[in-house]
């Protein structure tokens, strides 16, 4: 029923549209020059003040139907399903009867359940009737309304550039309260981890074992949380990572700008920006079933020890994923230095290599350490190639050919499974989350800024 109605509220705005063009023309016609607004600005007008105020009345009828119709069923239960039964035993009676109506029986339910499930189930149908009849009657009533506001003089296309605005300006404050809404769950969440587990013992513990008991008869360990181990991994497989990117992606770069004719150009940037397109966990099976034997192989030769997962290859096909960040941005750098600081170079009769390195390099410098930046924000968030390829176990250790662990794959496994939501290796995964969002914000700013000095520099 929902999709049925966003498609009439669609239908009804390009028919508010055409109606409003309609009214725009036919002023034309009447009035010429006279007119303000050409008669798009009238369709957009009346389309937007149409479809808009609908499309937001069902979203909030979206958003309350559920807890009025769960408020209504509670008051048609009998007093002895519901005195004295706390928020939780009635959130968990409302379950089962929602299941009940969506025809999910586990037992054998109660009468009284049976019954509610049922009206709760004519309920809905009526609601979702009822919200089609609002919303249809509402569009019609403001077709009329706005039909009659048209003019030859109407100010229709600032009417209809001030709503954009309006609406543009909604979405910037959705976003930032979105955003403020994150870190504050983040924040409140680790400050009940903090009070559970010592900050100093977080920050400079050397022992990571989260595994705790979560029942009284369950044989588990007591819980560390010292989280060095797991930032050590965490900047051992970037470091890797960005090694492997940071020379690759450059080199590129400088061939794509300086050596390359079009004709490869063409072929080879695209190439290149494919490798961002790719699915993480095609890289992991890359490294878990060609990088990580190879490197197993190789060490075998020499006759050193070689983990089965280590953050060589795990690191090493990270690298190759963020190739496309670091080329593609550093492309741009150097694409943007004036042609007239290569050419004056070649003119004082420096060669090709000593322009790259004394002229075009520093002034594009800028530009090429955001994107190396920007790509090792995007290392240290990475999941998927770690838990294929780095392993689970974190080890305070800077040999790249041991196992390691990362901060991200820590939050994946901890919130996995039946732990509460006040255990400290749930709350855990939100300290981790907090000390993640920080570093990868600091590193975003700091690379924004240097873009920012580059293109003000240049533009």
């Amino acid at each position: 029923m929902t999709g049925f109605i966003l498609l009439a509220i669609v239908a009804f705005s390009l028919i508010a549209f055409y109606v409003g063009r309609s009214s725009g023309r036919r002023f034309v016609a009447a009035h010429g020059p006279e007119v303000h607004s050409r008669p798009v600005y009238h369709g957009a007008y009346v389309a937007i003040w149409v479809g808009m105020p609908a499309f937001v009345l069902v979203l909030l009828w979206l958003l309350l139907q559920g807890t009025v119709l769960d408020r209504l069923i509670l008051a048609t239960l009998p007093e002895a399903l519901t005195a004295g039964a706390s928020a939780a035993e009635q959130a968990l009676l409302l379950s089962e009867i929602r299941n009940v109506a969506a025809g999910r029986i586990f037992g054998t339910p109660s009468p009284e359940v049976i019954v509610a499930g049922e009206t709760l189930l004519r309920w809905e149908g009526i609601a979702r009737w009822a919200m089609l009849v609002v919303a249809v009657a509402l569009m019609i009533l403001l077709l009329l309304g706005v039909r009659s506001r048209l003019s030859p003089r109407f100010r229709a296309r600032q009417g209809f550039e001030r709503t954009m605005s309006g609406l543009m300006i909604f979405s910037s404050v959705v976003a930032i309260f979105t955003t403020l809404g994150i870190i504050a769950s983040l924040v409140f969440e680790a400050v009940q981890f903090f009070k559970l587990v010592p900050p100093h013992e977080f920050f400079f513990g050397l022992n990571w074992e989260p595994q705790i008991a979560i029942r009284a008869d369950q044989v588990a360990g007591a819980g560390a949380f010292g989280a060095v181990p797991v930032f050590t991994g965490t900047l051992l497989i970037a470091t890797i990572a960005m090694l492997v990117a940071t020379p690759i992606g450059l080199f590129s770069a400088i061939y794509l700008v300086e050596y390359a004719d079009r004709r490869v150009r063409a072929v080879v940037k695209p190439i290149m920006e494919i490798l961002a397109g790719v699915p993480t966990v095609v890289y992991g099976f890359f490294a878990v079933l060609t990088v990580a034997p190879a490197v197993r192989e190789a060490g075998s030769v020499i006759g050193i020890t070689v983990s089965p997962n280590s953050a060589l290859a795990a690191g090493g096909v990270m690298g190759i994923m963020i190739i496309p960040f670091i080329s593609s941005l550093s492309d741009d750098a150097l694409k943007a230095v004036p042609r007239a600081m290569r050419d004056g170079s070649l003119a004082m009769g420096a060669t090709k290599g000593e322009t790259i390195t004394k002229v075009l390099l520093p002034a594009a410098l800028p530009g090429i350490v955001g994107g190396i930046l920007l790509a090792l924000s995007r290392a240290i968030g990475e999941t998927m190639i770690v838990v294929m390829a780095a392993g689970l176990m974190a080890t305070l250790t800077a040999n790249p050919l041991d196992g390691v662990t990362t901060v991200t794959v820590q939050i994946v496994t901890m919130l996995i499974g039946d732990t509460a939501f006040d255990n400290p290796k749930t709350l855990a995964a939100f300290a981790l989350g907090l000390v993640l969002f920080l570093v990868t914000l600091c590193l975003n700013v700091v690379a924004l800024r240097i873009v920012q000095r580059y293109r003000e520099k240049y533009e």
